[in-house]
């Protein structure tokens, strides 16, 4: 059974699964404190196929350790048997034809259905989220995130945190919380101040007793959304990770009665596990940021015993389902489950469907225009580079005869299977963000090495706590190696366009698009829109990797 089989890392049956009387969500309750997290869903509604990573390497203390393994290591590691559902669920490997055999994952009405199931059996239970919930669709960004806190609501999300939320700037954020989800559904955010004052723009963290049991949840937005996005959009707050007043904070609720300590977390999973090592007090942290789809909670030591970690994967794809049993006010068991959320499973919920479709029904003529078609499997995740990414650095060179082009390495946006339609949904499900100027500027060799370098940093550094951004930049018409383990400034080498070596004082013209200072231009989806309508059929796309070296028996990195 799917479900039992992910709490205890066994093979799960294939196909067979859809003959079986019992549903795979069919998962006893443990104890008295039930708690169901979801993150990183990026506004998608509708059930979609979303490819896992065949590169999310660890260096230095993250080597060899989830969630940096990847393909049939993690299924080693996990013990998951190859060719299953649970293999499709956390790996790219066979992806295509894995897709076609079991279809989509997520979906806001599946989830609903499986929500209501998974609650029926818990009493008190809360729906947490970690954030990244209103932003990455085409109706996300022209409702101004009013499709998903619409859809949340009736979804029933108790507490959430964010980070891509903050990029509809203050006001939207402001307006949201007072307006829409007061009364219903707590924003934390314990490391965010006013940047003036120094006082909390949000609540550190609500207190809830479940069945009898006093539990906290304190927030934690992720600490470096001002250096990844935009500053301007949250002009006035202040970010960081804030461990002390973290500490803080857990020895106060502890300090009131809270027997059950959580933090949902927007920190992305080696910042928590670094996190977890060092507070204590806290029972659990369930975190979003990185996308990671780790199978099992994470028993991280600290002064003062051990603290869960978890990450829930992204786009309505997992959800996770933590029961503790608290006695005596301590806890004396727990059970972690993380579910990947087949759709062709779950019956969809009738009313989150009706509210889908009221909500989507204005946009259909947009959402439906067919852009192009694909002869080949697009997607994103990845440290380096992703066929879709790449089809948007051929769009921007090509419509705006640049040398190099380069685009951020976001994590979020969905996969399209070969020999389907690409249509504007699609391409939105890419690049619908609040910043979308295409930008065309020179560029010496020194400063590409500098930007390639400074990117490199935010994503190998040997300190979590330091690790500021997503993935690796994406670049077209740029060649360069790169040694993940070298020290800071030494990481990047070897740069060539079109197989000659740059110079550092010659000027080279970029294209690119999402700059985090205020710039005008064309919006994105524009640009590659219009090359998609010329091109027509997508097809012998080159995905351009850099050389990578010092991997040697990496298991976050696979061809």
């Amino acid at each position: 059974m799917l479900a039992l089989g992910a709490a205890a890392g066994l093979a799960l049956p294939g196909v067979a699964a859809r003959a079986t009387t019992q549903s795979p969500y069919d998962i006893a309750p443990v104890g008295n404190v039930h708690l169901l997290h979801m993150t990183d869903a990026h506004a998608q509604l509708m059930p979609v196929h979303y490819r896992e990573p065949q590169v999310n390497i660890g260096v230095h203390n993250a080597r060899n350790r989830s969630p940096h393994l990847v393909g049939k290591a993690l299924l080693e590691r996990y013990q998951i048997a190859l060719d299953t559902r649970q293999a499709h669920a956390y790996t790219h490997l066979n992806y295509s034809a894995a897709a076609l055999e079991f279809g989509q994952v997520g979906g806001f009405a599946h989830l609903a259905t499986l929500i209501k199931q998974l609650k029926s059996g818990r009493p008190d239970a809360l729906l947490l989220d970690g954030g990244d919930l209103w932003q990455g669709s085409a109706t996300a960004l022209w409702t101004q995130g009013q499709d998903m806190v619409d859809a949340s609501k009736l979804l029933g999300i108790d507490v959430m945190t964010g980070h891509w939320e903050f990029t509809l700037g203050t006001d939207r954020v402001q307006s949201i919380i007072k307006n829409d989800l007061a009364g219903q559904t707590a924003f934390l955010a314990q490391n965010i101040r006013d940047k003036e004052f120094g006082d909390p723009v949000f609540p550190s963290h609500v207190m809830r007793e479940l069945n009898g049991v006093p539990v906290a949840i304190i927030g934690q937005a992720f600490p470096y959304t001002p250096v990844a996005n935009p500053a301007y959009l949250m002009e006035g707050w202040s970010f960081g990770i804030r461990e002390r007043e973290l500490q803080v904070k857990i020895d106060e609720v502890r300090s009131k009665g809270a027997q059950v300590v959580v933090l949902l977390s927007h920190n992305g999973a080696d910042t928590d596990m670094k996190l977890a090592s060092r507070v204590s007090g806290l029972d659990v942290i369930l975190g979003g940021h990185t996308h990671d789809a780790i199978p099992r909670a994470l028993e991280i030591k600290n002064p003062r015993g051990i603290t869960l970690v978890t990450n829930a994967g992204s786009n309505g794809k997992f959800l996770g389902v933590l029961d503790f049993d608290v006695r005596g006010g301590r806890i004396k068991n727990w059970s972690y489950k993380l579910l990947p959320v087949f759709s062709d499973l779950l019956t969809p919920d009738p009313d989150m469907s009706a509210l889908i479709n009221e909500i989507r029904a204005p946009y259909a003529q947009q959402l439906g225009e067919v852009l192009a078609t694909t002869d080949e499997l697009l997607y994103r995740r990845g440290n380096f580079n992703g066929s879709f990414d790449q089809l948007i650095c051929n769009a921007l060179r090509d419509e705006l005869d640049a040398e190099i082009a380069f685009s951020p390495g976001f994590r979020w946006g969905t996969t399209l299977l070969p020999a389907s339609d690409i249509t504007m949904e699609d391409l939105m499900a890419q690049v619908a963000i609040t910043y979308p100027a295409v930008t065309v500027n020179e560029m010496s060799g020194a400063a590409l090495k500098t930007v390639l370098e400074d990117v490199a940093d935010n994503l190998f550094n040997p300190d979590p706590y330091y690790q500021q951004g997503g993935d690796m930049v994406r670049v077209g018409g740029l060649g360069y190696r790169l040694t993940p383990t070298a020290v800071a400034g030494k990481r990047i080498g070897r740069l060539t366009v079109k197989g000659r070596p740059v110079e550092a004082g010659k000027s080279y013209k970029v294209a690119g698009w999402a700059s985090v200072r205020r710039v005008e231009g064309e919006p994105i989806w524009d640009v590659v829109g219009r090359w998609l309508r010329s091109q027509k059929v997508v097809s012998n796309l080159s995905i351009e990797q850099p050389e990578v070296m010092g991997l040697l028996d990496n298991l976050g990195f696979e061809d």
